[in-house]
């Protein structure tokens, strides 16, 4: 394409394209077209950048997303999906580069990719390359838990969180999503490859971002019968090489783990610990980093054929 490529965030005015317009707008190799506040839901105003940008990301309500696409009729308009409503759509790609074989390709050259949700990247980090080694069998009995930050629910949420006269319960972790309907199911088993959904519960903490997304395991009912330090250096292996996603050495996590100890950083690190018997398998990141907008630029890069980690931070937290 001629000239920098022009990018459209559609739906700014949120949490997480608010972060991903904060990214973008410190480079110089791309040009950010922008809306007119006034006119942010304006369907035809909408409907004109889109059409202008070399590529659109939207951050927008499920709803809106879905019938976004119907807007497109510029051929050379890419799209990349910050909502739910295309993770596992047929003819969108999943953006998780690092997960399956071959991935980062489909991401490179596809016009319709759906970043991931911010637990289900936890949780896909641990499942999918277990499935896909034939470790972990799809008809396991999964179940996992994940600890988030109160900046993923939004900006009525991080009022609520910051008013200094709010609820005391608030101080405490609170579960959620007790129905086991979490928005994020389908494409946890779907992509994973599972039988069936994974029972999931995710836990409100008081911290502004950061993720915690353990995946337990009994170790008699994996194929092979590894111990923890088997599957730690399976994924080791795995992710060998990667640059947002890694695993940390096995018992080199200390006493315990901070959920927020990534806050604030662009990348995802797995922590196994365990013995001959049970497995924990722990995914750490910033839930509006690598777990929503560190991945969107990263898939951005991918598929204007810049440098992968171009505008990422790649440092992390010091090792206990």
């Amino acid at each position: 394409m001629a000239g920098k490529p022009k990018i459209f965030i559609d739906g700014k005015g949120g949490v997480v394209g608010a972060k991903i317009a904060s990214m973008l707008s410190r480079r110089d190799d791309l040009e950010l077209l922008r809306i007119d506040p006034e006119k942010r839901r304006d369907v035809e105003e909408r409907k004109k950048l889109l059409n202008m940008a070399d590529l659109a990301l939207l951050c927008l309500p499920s709803e809106t997303a879905r019938e976004t696409p119907a807007l497109v009729e510029n051929p050379g308009t890419r799209l990349l999906d910050a909502s739910p409503a295309h993770r596992t759509t047929e003819g969108w790609v999943y953006g998780f580069p690092e997960l399956l074989p071959g991935q980062r390709q489909r991401i490179r050259f596809s016009k319709r990719v759906a970043n991931p949700g911010c637990h289900a990247s936890g949780f896909l980090s641990i499942a999918a390359p277990l499935v896909k080694l034939g470790v972990l069998p799809p008809d396991y009995p999964v179940t996992c838990f994940s600890i988030t930050g109160y900046s993923g629910g939004g900006k009525e949420m991080i009022a609520e969180f910051q008013d200094p006269d709010r609820d005391p319960a608030l101080a405490a972790p609170s579960l959620y999503a007790l129905g086991l309907d979490h928005s994020h199911l389908n494409e946890m088993q779907h992509i994973a490859g599972l039988d069936h959904p994974p029972v999931f519960t995710p836990i409100l903490s008081d911290m502004y971002s950061g993720m915690s997304t353990s995946v337990p395991l009994q170790n008699r009912l994996l194929r092979g019968h590894p111990t923890a330090e088997d599957v730690c250096e399976m994924m080791a292996s795995y992710y060998e090489g990667q640059a947002l996603v890694t695993v940390a050495p096995f018992g080199k996590n200390g006493p315990r783990l901070a959920s927020n100890a990534f806050a604030g950083t662009d990348r995802l690190e797995i922590t196994v610990c365990g013995h001959g018997e049970q497995t924990l398998l722990t995914a750490r990141f910033d839930n509006l980093g690598k777990g929503v907008a560190a991945a969107a630029v990263q898939n951005l890069n991918l598929m204007l054929g810049f440098p992968e980690t171009e505008g990422l931070d790649l440092s992390g937290p010091e090792r206990p």
